[in-house]
């Protein structure tokens, strides 16, 4: 059912099983061999937000309780770093460590994530890791789908059950669903904030137009300063990428996958604990949901450096942008370009005068939202009642978004 990686304490279990069709990330659920686990589970189905953050975080998100209306239930939210950073870390080695600290300390015996693929650094491998030190294999960032959920099952058969799962979004709602289900003595869930993911074979031909060697390229990253960094292991300096100058024109329409364009939770509101770059300005955003997020931080001590989170800037014209391009999108017509002229003074502008720290990760959610409703008319129009939750109509309204006729609101 598993195999080893050659160290004891990471393994690569046997996945079987296939995808559904349709709206699927592939997050696992699907290859456990209960056929029905996918409508229990999916959040592409018909999502209840406040009731699963009632039973994981004690309460649902109130819009009218700080920032809860865009980022989800928050005990508390810190601008943060590790310190030292971890060496080969995407930022600086926070999230990993979150994992690590609980095996070190025997608060899981097992932690499910994804390592690179050994034959493709940039394909995600999910693992079981057992040894804390092991746990750094699992540093930096994949694309492509992994059916991280699916490792559950090979888990519980080597007997355990007190386990952390570091997941995206989709994974993370599939895992709430089952997790009554499971068993388990303890589990604590690590989640990331996602935008828009795609198979590891787009991301291979994205790198590809981004430098004639891409196969050097070992870490990117899009940054909150409006500029995308690369990392080269033939001996290159680093080099930066304004977002305007990204190729984005060049990639096929199917570049980003229907689900991610459709995704109703950016910020990962039912993991116990959210870390990510949006609202870090510079660093980590980190989001303590409830007790077990209050105690992973607590693990870390001193090793945590925070400082203030930061608001500047104005994101309503950026977002209205976005709102004009996204809407052309979904209805077929090309996107309006910027004249190769004005793309330098933009770049320049941007990180100087554009939303930064919370502001910019409220512009993320809201332009996301816009993007959630106005795909979904276009393809699947019949889904938007059930699918879109009240949080994602709420961030848009100040927008003109509002639910039509026959789509009304969950519940209604």
């Amino acid at each position: 059912m598993a195999k080893d990686t050659g160290r004891s304490g990471i393994v690569v279990p046997h996945i079987g099983g296939e995808p559904r069709p349709g709206l699927c990330t592939d997050c696992g659920i699907s290859r456990m061999g209960d056929g029905k686990a996918c409508g229990r589970a999916c959040q592409f189905i018909q999502p209840d937000y406040p009731g699963s953050e009632r039973r994981i975080h004690g309460r649902a998100a109130d819009p009218d309780l700080g920032e809860e209306a865009f980022f989800g239930v928050t005990q508390s939210m810190l601008r943060a770093r590790l310190s030292p950073a971890a060496p080969g870390a995407q930022w600086t080695g926070l999230t990993t460590e979150l994992a690590t600290e609980l095996l070190r300390r025997g608060a899981v015996t097992a932690v499910l994530a994804v390592a690179p693929d050994p034959n493709d650094r940039w394909k995600p491998m999910p693992v079981i890791v057992t040894d804390p030190e092991d746990m750094a294999q699992c540093r930096g960032m994949r694309m492509g789908y992994a059916p991280t959920l699916a490792a559950l099952t090979p888990a519980m058969v080597h007997g355990h059950t007190r386990i952390a799962v570091v997941g995206i979004p989709c994974q993370v709602y599939a895992l709430r669903q089952i997790e009554a289900e499971l068993g388990l003595e303890r589990l604590y869930v690590i989640g990331t904030p996602c935008s828009d993911n795609t198979s590891t074979e787009n991301f291979h031909s994205f790198l590809r137009l981004l430098d004639d060697r891409a196969d050097a390229i070992n870490y990117l990253e899009f940054r909150a300063d409006y500029r995308v960094e690369l990392r080269f292991d033939d001996g290159r300096p680093d080099r930066v990428i304004p977002f305007l100058k990204l190729p984005i024109s060049k990639l096929p329409p199917d570049f980003f996958p229907m689900t991610c364009k459709t995704c109703v939770d950016y910020t990962n509101r039912l993991a116990d604990i959210t870390v990510g770059y949006m609202g870090g300005d510079g660093d980590q955003w980190v989001i303590a949901r409830n007790d077990r997020g209050a105690e992973m931080l607590d693990m870390l001590g001193d090793r945590l450096v925070t400082k203030p989170l930061t608001d500047k800037g104005k994101r309503e014209g950026a977002v209205k942008g976005f709102l004009a391009n996204t809407e052309r999108a979904a209805g077929g017509l090309p996107l309006r370009s910027m004249p190769d002229w004005l793309r330098p003074v933009v770049s320049f502008l941007q990180p100087r005068i554009g939303p930064r720290g919370l502001e910019f990760a409220r512009a993320r959610v809201e332009m996301k939202a816009i993007e959630t409703i106005l795909h979904l008319r276009r393809t699947y129009p019949a889904r938007v009642k059930n699918m879109v939750p009240d949080h994602v109509w709420r961030v848009v309204e100040r927008y003109g978004l509002t639910p039509r006729k026959d789509e009304g609101r969950p519940g209604e």
